[in-house]
């Protein structure tokens, strides 16, 4: 299993190595982790391929073990436009927070030991709901959902 610091440490890595694209495993949480990336618009976009190209047809035939999500990297006036990715919820300590914790934490307000979500920074959240299994920490809100805060990024 992949974990997510291995996705936080490669996208952050990347973007200050300033590559224009990028390849990652193919996990649903390395997918749900780039398209809310892809939404809060750090990353322009995301798309399935192979090992040597972004290219869905290909995705399609070829073997677990070479599949990978693609990701084009967003830079704005030549700066990155992410310019921290760091992990909230570590292997050996997961941290797991009700919607109102989750609602403290978005408005500004420590919540267990993590500090408040400043402006233009987005968190992470894994739910127990099927259908939204990886939203961002506001629409968890919205949602009135909880679960583990995975990881933020500015």
């Amino acid at each position: 299993m992949v974990l997510p610091h291995a996705l936080c440490s490669h996208v952050q890595n990347a973007f200050r190595a300033r590559h224009q694209r990028i390849n990652v495993p193919h996990t649903v949480q390395n997918l749900g982790i780039l398209s809310i990336l892809l939404r809060s618009g750090f990353v322009s976009s995301v798309s399935r391929g192979t090992v040597d190209e972004p290219s869905p047809t290909a995705f399609i035939g070829a073997p677990e073990a070479s599949r990978r999500i693609w990701a084009d990297l967003k830079y704005r006036e030549d700066r990155p436009v992410l310019n921290n990715m760091e992990l909230i919820s570590r292997p050996s300590k997961p941290i797991y927070m009700t919607s109102s914790e989750i609602r403290a934490l978005c408005s500004g307000r420590r919540a267990q030991t993590v500090k408040p979500l400043r402006l233009g920074e987005i968190a992470v959240v894994k739910t127990k709901s099927k259908e939204h299994e990886w939203v961002e920490a506001r629409e968890a809100v919205q949602l009135e959902l909880g679960g583990e805060v995975i990881c933020r990024a500015r």
